[in-house]
């Protein structure tokens, strides 16, 4: 399948999925709220703010109008901040036509409900099947050709095999699942953790630490998620296990360097005042504090981390609180 494919959001991960689709012989358009500044890519052939470095093929249409970017288009990818992408959605919601693929590449929960993405965009859409597709995958990586796996997941599994084929080749593999929910809340859920390797490598502390913090985050991701629905072993695949390795280590990840800023006493607002780039997780771990407490699942990595992001707590006392709480098994009986 090659034809015209919409990305509505004109950020790095839709900047970099673009190239992955142009690749593969589609015909790309990517959607950005400010005029000026898309001109300005088009112009140029590159996303300056939020993808520096990369060249843009002149093929790639840039355009500010919604109407545009929907037209003609086989599939439409929805890659806008968790933190904007219920308004974005329902400003679409008189443009998107039931016979579109509609995918969903965000990483987060809804601020207002805490519904996962998919779920955000089908109640806003009604009936149209959204599939979500997430893994290890940084947007500087894939744009450059890097080789990278990811999980296309929608419970309709023609859909999700339709994702895949539009997706795949030979360095951007693609897997599919009928787990949504465990595939959302892996990507969702580990960048939180991946602020808590960030403090842990600012405020000095070994590779052990950090092997005992990924390990028991992920711990954590699967006691939410199964209490919402996903099978236990979505978390050992590539959108759980293999998207919070990358995100807890990298270089390039910004939740990664969040923590670390705060490990090293810079404060949130200094952060986030360098940089135009989102880290989904300083607003998704007070999401999905929320949504644990409403299910009654325990959730320390995470409260500890909103108690540092939004509550000021430092970031040793954090680390020593959590080391520091009654002993327990290390798995739950059944």
């Amino acid at each position: 399948m090659t034809g015209q494919v919409g990305i509505i959001g004109d950020g790095g991960w839709g900047t970099a999925l673009a190239l992955v689709l142009h690749r593969n012989g589609h015909r790309v358009r990517i959607w950005g709220p400010f005029e000026d500044y898309i001109a300005k890519v088009q112009a140029s052939h590159e996303n300056t703010k939020f993808l520096p470095g990369v060249a843009c093929p002149p093929e790639l249409e840039w355009t500010s109008s919604r109407e545009q970017v929907v037209k003609d288009a086989e599939a439409l990818v929805l890659a806008v901040p968790s933190k904007f992408y219920r308004d974005v959605v329902t400003s679409f919601v008189d443009y998107i036509q039931p016979d579109q693929i509609v995918v969903s590449v965000t990483k987060g929960l809804d601020k207002s409900t805490h519904k996962r993405m998919t779920e955000t965009a089908q109640s806003i859409l009604n009936e149209h099947p959204i599939a979500a597709l997430s893994g290890p995958s940084h947007a500087e990586e894939v744009a450059r050709g890097v080789p990278a796996a990811v999980v296309a997941a929608c419970a309709d599994q023609a859909v999700a095999e339709q994702v895949q084929q539009l997706f795949n080749n030979d360095v951007f593999r693609v897997y599919t699942s009928d787990d949504v929910i465990g595939v959302e809340l892996g990507g969702a859920l580990k960048n939180v953790i991946a602020i808590a390797a960030g403090v842990c490598d600012g405020i000095g502390l070994g590779d052990n630490s950090k092997a005992a913090l990924m390990t028991r985050g992920l711990a954590e991701m699967m006691r939410l998620g199964v209490a919402l629905g996903a099978h236990p072993s979505t978390f050992s695949g590539l959108s759980g296990m293999g998207d919070l390795i990358v995100t807890c280590t990298s270089q390039l990840s910004r939740n990664r360097r969040v923590g670390e800023r705060l490990g090293r006493g810079d404060t949130l607002a200094t952060i986030m005042s360098d940089t135009e780039q989102v880290a989904e997780g300083v607003w998704n771990c007070t999401n999905a504090r929320e949504l644990a407490a409403a299910h009654g699942i325990d959730v320390p990595i995470t409260e500890e981390v909103h108690a540092i992001v939004h509550e000021d707590k430092n970031p040793r006392d954090a680390v020593t609180d959590l080391l520091t709480r009654d002993p327990r098994p290390e798995r739950d009986h059944e």
